[in-house]
């Protein structure tokens, strides 16, 4: 089966010590990237943010009640020529939508898909991986809105109120 090419891309980062998780694929050990994955059948790109970080690191964002913020970006990109022939044939670009996840220490992912991590600050970290898409969500997010500015915990601190309201009216 092929894969569908519309994705997710989620950067974790760390507010307290601001870095960024990166990951070292599998299939090509020069590659690192943060978390990715492809929407299944009839899933929301939120949901499939949910399952790939819990499936690729071990973070189960939905039982500790964790911040998953939607940047409500999409962008197209090309896939590298090397991983076109998991998508169908003609098939050359991909869809993918951006998501940040806030951690407020680092931890050591439970690796399933990759082969090693690093914790990096957010510059090293788009400097470090191949893929533009995944540099320019971490530059424009981490880098030029440093996490000191407090931009991004103020974002988290409203979504984790209105999630809270939600639950105690009875809407979850």
């Amino acid at each position: 089966m092929y894969k569908n090419p519309h994705s997710v891309l989620v950067v974790i980062f760390c507010y307290s010590t601001q870095r960024v998780l990166m990951l070292q694929r599998q299939d090509d050990p020069t590659f690192w990237q943060s978390v990715t994955g492809s929407l299944a059948l009839n899933e929301s790109p939120r949901e499939t943010a949910i399952r790939e970080v819990k499936e690729e690191v071990g973070i189960d964002i939905q039982s500790e009640s964790l911040a998953l913020f939607d940047c409500e970006e999409r962008i197209a990109f090309e896939i590298f020529p090397h991983f076109r022939y998991k998508y169908a044939p003609n098939v050359t670009h991909c869809l993918e939508h951006w998501f940040l996840l806030g951690l407020a220490e680092e931890r050591i992912p439970h690796l399933t898909e990759h082969v090693a991590f690093q914790w990096l600050p957010a510059d090293q970290a788009a400097i470090l991986t191949k893929s533009w898409n995944n540099r320019a969500l971490i530059e424009k997010y981490l880098v030029k809105q440093p996490l000191d500015s407090g931009i991004l915990q103020r974002i988290t601190n409203e979504y984790n109120y209105l999630i809270k309201k939600e639950i105690e009216n009875g809407r979850s």
